[in-house]
Parts: C-alpha cells; sequence; structure tokens
C-alpha cells in the first residue's frame, strides 16, 4: 500500500505541475558493503540496490522540448534535445540532461517529455543518488519512446552521461547497481568482464546507514584525483609490462619490488587499490560460505585502507565507524561511497537494530553537535516501471 500511495501521489503531483497522466518509474540508491573506488581501476565491488528511490514521473511530448519539475527542490527545468552543443550548468540538471544527450548521442530517438522527478536517496550522502536519477530517467525516456535495450548497456549509457557531460570520472558499479539488483542480495561484481554473482545477505543482518550530515566540499575534485593517481601508477607498472591496464592487474608483491619508482601518495593509492580488491574476493568467499564475522573484519579493514592509504575519509565518517564499531551487535562498519563525508555501512544483528540506531545516535550527535540520520534498508531490485497494475498484482499476493 505505501508503494501505491507513492505513485499515486506522484501521478497527482504531476497533474498539478504538467497536467494529465504519466506513467511512473523507479530506480534504487545503493550502498557498497565492500570494495570502494575499485570499480574505476577494473577490479571487484560488491554492491546492493537499496529500498530507497528516486521516482520518474514521465508522459512523452509530440516535440523535443524535455521540461522537468524536482519536488524536492520545488524547482522546474528545461531543455531541447535538439540543442546544438549544449554545455553543462553545474546544477542537478546536468544528470538527466546528460542522459538524454547521451541517448541522442548513442543513436537513440527518445521523444520530448514532462518528467517529474522525486527523490528519496540522500543527496551528498555517499549512497548513488545520481546514479539513481541517471538511470531512472534514461529507463522513462527509453520506455516512453518504445525502445529496447539491456539494462548492462543502459547503465554504461549512464555512466558516460555522468563521466563525460556532468564531469565526474565515476565507474559503473553505482550504475551497474541501479539496473541489476536483486532484492535480498548484494553483486559480486568483476568490473572488467561485468560478470556477476548473487550473494545472499542473511535475513537476521540488517543494513544501517548512517549519514554523517557532512559532506565536505572537496569530494568530487579529490575524487577526480584519485582516479588520476590510480592511471598515473599504472602508467609506471605498463613500461615494463605491457599486459598491465589497469591496477587490477598489479599484485601487492609488484607493487612493493617498484615502489621507489612511485611518488608516495601515489603508492599509498594504489595500496589501496591492490589490497581492496584481495578484500572484495575474501569477502565474496566468507559471506556465501556465513562467516559472518570474517566478512565484518574485512570492512573494519577496508576503512581504515580509505583512512589511511586512500585518504577519502574524513573525521564525522571515522568517528561514526569508532561508535559502531562499540555497540552490540555490529558485526562490521565502514565508510561507503566516494568519501570526505556522506555515510557508513553498518552490518548490524537485526535484533539490535533499534538499540543501535538510539546509542549510536546519541552519541554521535553529544560529540559533535550534529544529529545524524540513521536509515534501516533493505537489498532491493533494480530499476522497474511501477504501474499501479503491477502494484495491485503485488497487493494481491499479500
Amino acid at each position: 500500500m505505501q508503494e501505491k500511495a507513492k505513485v499515486s501521489c506522484l501521478k497527482q503531483k504531476f497533474a498539478e505541475v504538467f497536467g494529465g497522466e504519466p506513467e511512473v518509474y523507479r530506480a534504487p540508491g545503493r550502498i557498497n558493503l565492500i570494495g570502494e573506488h575499485t570499480d574505476y581501476n577494473d577490479g571487484f565491488v560488491m554492491p546492493a540496490a537499496i529500498d530507497r528511490y528516486t521516482w520518474t514521473a514521465i508522459r512523452s511530448r509530440v516535440d523535443q522540448k524535455v521540461r522537468l519539475h524536482s519536488t524536492n527542490l520545488s524547482t522546474t527545468e528545461e531543455f531541447d534535445l535538439s540543442e546544438v552543443d549544449p554545455v553543462p550548468s553545474g546544477g542537478w540538471l546536468d544528470y538527466p540532461r546528460g542522459v538524454a544527450i547521451v541517448l541522442k548521442a548513442a543513436g537513440y530517438d527518445i521523444r520530448g517529455a514532462d518528467i517529474l522527478i522525486s527523490g528519496e536517496v540522500p543527496i551528498g550522502g555517499g549512497l548513488s543518488s545520481s546514479a539513481a536519477l541517471e538511470v531512472s530517467t534514461a529507463y522513462a525516456l527509453l520506455d516512453q519512446s518504445a525502445i529496447q535495450t539491456d539494462l548492462t548497456n543502459l547503465a554504461k549509457l549512464c555512466q558516460r552521461a555522468e563521466n563525460d557531460f556532468v564531469g565526474m570520472r565515476c565507474g559503473l558499479m553505482d550504475q551497474f547497481a541501479a539496473c541489476h539488483g536483486v532484492a535480498g542480495n548484494a553483486l559480486a561484481l568483476d568490473c572488467r568482464s561485468l560478470e556477476y554473482d548473487l550473494v545472499e545477505i542473511p535475513a537476521d543482518i540488517a543494513l544501517l546507514i548512517c549519514n554523517t550530515m557532512v559532506k565536505h566540499e572537496l569530494a568530487g575534485s579529490e575524487y577526480n584525483s584519485r582516479r588520476a593517481d590510480c592511471e598515473e601508477g599504472v602508467r609506471v607498472f605498463s613500461r615494463r609490462d605491457l599486459a598491465v591496464v589497469a591496477l587490477r592487474d598489479v599484485t601487492m608483491d609488484e607493487l612493493d619490488r617498484r615502489r621507489s619508482e612511485l611518488p608516495e601518495r601515489i603508492f599509498w593509492h594504489c595500496r589501496h587499490v591492490i589490497t581492496e580488491n584481495e578484500r572484495v574476493q575474501k569477502g565474496v568467499v566468507a559471506l556465501k560460505a556465513g562467516n559472518i564475522e570474517a566478512f565484518g573484519s574485512l570492512m573494519y579493514e577496508s576503512h581504515r585502507s580509505l583512512r589511511d592509504d586512500y585518504e577519502v575519509s574524513s573525521p564525522e565518517l571515522n568517528l561514526m565507524v569508532q561508535i559502531a564499531s562499540m555497540q552490540k551487535g555490529v558485526i562490521g562498519a565502514r565508510m561507503t561511497g566516494g568519501g570526505f563525508g556522506g555515510c557508513t555501512v553498518n552490518l548490524v544483528e537485526r535484533e539490535e537494530a533499534e538499540s543501535f540506531t538510539q546509542a549510536v545516535s546519541k552519541e554521535y550527535e553529544s560529540r559533535t553537535g550534529l544529529a545524524p540520520e540513521i536509515y534501516l534498508c533493505n537489498a532491493a531490485g533494480g530499476v522497474e516501471r511501477a504501474s499501479e497494475l503491477n502494484l495491485v498484482a503485488e497487493e494481491a499476493l499479500v
């Protein structure tokens, strides 16, 4: 009933803003259980789509105009699909606009549309609100234009929009999770081959996301800087071994042997990526074997590496992980997302979820003066069309 009410509310709001009856779509945000900053290095990751969505209500137009209204920002923007050499504005519009531009450039004859966007994924929290917006918009534009494409291609197109138009050199993980998410499961994804395996998350383990309510301004520029450092490391290794095309191809033994050839900063940044890939592979084995404690230990190791080697954590993230680690029923905790603020992901025994939330909220606020937001999330399915018919059918099965 909650989802049905959401769709009804969106349709009503759409009628107020644009008039008429829309179709409704949604794409999820994501958490990353382990494998941070490895996706753009052809590495391994373990994300899970979560049951917080970006919703898109859309109705096609007969012209090439796209009008978008954000319920979160209470603002309406527009652009024309036929515009030559469009320039990004630096605001939220760049994400859906970039998607439309990339779809057109790829040969998809999409129509103009009126679009209402409503987001449940916290912005700037490291839960991939941008990918949810991109995937939801792209899927809706294609479906409304009666165009089909496979989900992996959809993820690649959305990544290209963020890379080439928005200017954030992200990897594919976020968009891939928003497309391919499966309820109750994480995705063990090889970012080179794009092969993935489902890893079931135990039903008695809760996914708790702790939002520090802090996002430092240097996040975007430092993200691109880290990627540049990784690429510089690859250039050093590929001089002697042409088979090295990404840090995925470098072992710790090789890194240690070539340390003198690398600037100190680049050595440590490469070290994080190489060891993080190892942690993901160990994590898949542990979770599949039901060894949740071993997986939790790997999460803590991941956070330390992100803090000390890759230097993308923040005082607030470190404090949140520290506080979480002292709570009853906690399996593991780490920062999730690009870093420099945002959220931590915590695996907690489900029966302790409520007490965890209360204790962490109280302690974090007392030590920072900031009231955190803590979300209990479930691993969810990927992008979909949320029609009234489907929702009624689902309700009938309950």
